[in-house]
């Protein structure tokens, strides 16, 4: 297990203890390279019945906290849509062959504009990173030669500032909210304006899940950009301090150092290159003697295995970077 190299403490002791079926699973699969049976045996454990138990009739799930604008309502069901999906695909690994998750697909795709964007958070705004969350999302499901899905990455594309990074566009515009309620036409794209790299850490997730599209030298080069940007405080106001890189989540939601490096992996960049060194010395600096990390944790929504979900993450990036050659 060559990814060992990079820690000084053995991480995997510290899941030896650990009562989470779902967890063992992937931990056996992608760590300790272990026969562990099909992924349909994580389908039919108590927490995703619990989740697949609240999906709609019409394969949504509903957003708990009352939205009053019609536009928010359909936005924010499709955030609570994908906030459940994630969970489902990425801890119980259920895929585009379960009937849930085809529903739930069908559902998103049916909210994507003839742009190929989805709308709804920023009201008629443009939302690249949303728009990548989703798409991310379903092509680990496995509908990464769907058409909506195609669409959705070619209007990512389209969106990009000059410096090949992403933005929310109304954040060029330093509008107010009670000004973008309104608006009923997005505000288009400013390119010569700096690229947000919290909102390119999240696009560049869609591209890293994405085969086809991993080593394109236009993703290479966002890539690059958001490599240089570890660390350093955004050129915007959403989550502008240095301090939001080392609050991480999972699964992902906005870009940290852990799902920026993760997708950097995918990428095919090196560990020896200088930024993305600077952000593995962090994790390395962070493990404790028993193989565990002490972290910032967000979202953890009442697992009380979250920390080594956390964990997973890490190790299977630190792999990925260590089966790459030099960049």
């Amino acid at each position: 297990m060559d990814w060992q190299r990079f820690l000084k403490y053995n991480p995997l002791l510290q899941f030896e203890n650990v009562s989470d079926d779902a967890l063992q699973f992937q931990v056996k699969r992608d760590l300790k390279g272990m026969e562990t049976g099909p992924v349909t045996s994580l389908w039919e454990l108590t927490p995703a019945l619990k989740i697949l138990g609240k999906q709609q009739d019409d394969g949504s799930w509903k957003y708990p906290k009352k939205k009053e604008d019609s536009r928010e309502i359909s936005g924010y069901g499709q955030l609570e849509t994908f906030r459940q999906l994630g969970v489902l695909i990425e801890k119980y690994l259920l895929n585009k062959e379960h009937p849930s998750v085809q529903r739930a697909a069908e559902f998103l795709f049916g909210c994507q504009t003839d742009e190929g964007d989805f709308r709804g958070i920023y009201l008629d705004q443009y939302s690249p990173n949303y728009s990548a969350a989703y798409l991310e999302i379903l092509i680990k499901a496995g509908f990464a030669t769907d058409p909506h899905v195609e669409r959705g990455l070619q209007w990512l594309l389209s969106m990009r500032q000059d410096d090949g990074g992403w933005v929310i566009p109304l954040r060029t515009e330093h509008l107010r909210w009670g000004e973008v309620k309104a608006l009923h036409e997005p505000v288009q794209p400013r390119r010569q304006k700096a690229s947000s790299h919290m909102v390119t850490g999240v696009v560049l997730r869609a591209f890293a899940a994405h085969p086809d599209y991993q080593r394109k030298p236009d993703i290479t080069r966002a890539g690059e950009l958001l490599a240089s940007r570890i660390f350093k405080a955004d050129n915007y106001t959403d989550r502008k301090a240095p301090d939001y890189w080392t609050q991480i989540t999972f699964p992902f939601w906005f870009t940290d150092l852990l799902s920026a490096l993760d997708s950097l992996s995918r990428l095919g960049f090196s560990p020896d290159h200088p930024n993305i060194k600077e952000g593995i010395d962090w994790f390395v600096k962070q493990q404790k003697k028993d193989g565990s990390w002490s972290l910032h944790m967000l979202k953890g929504g009442g697992d009380v295995n979250y920390k080594y979900w956390i964990a997973l993450v890490i190790c299977r990036m630190l792999d990925r970077f260590t089966k790459h050659g030099e960049f």
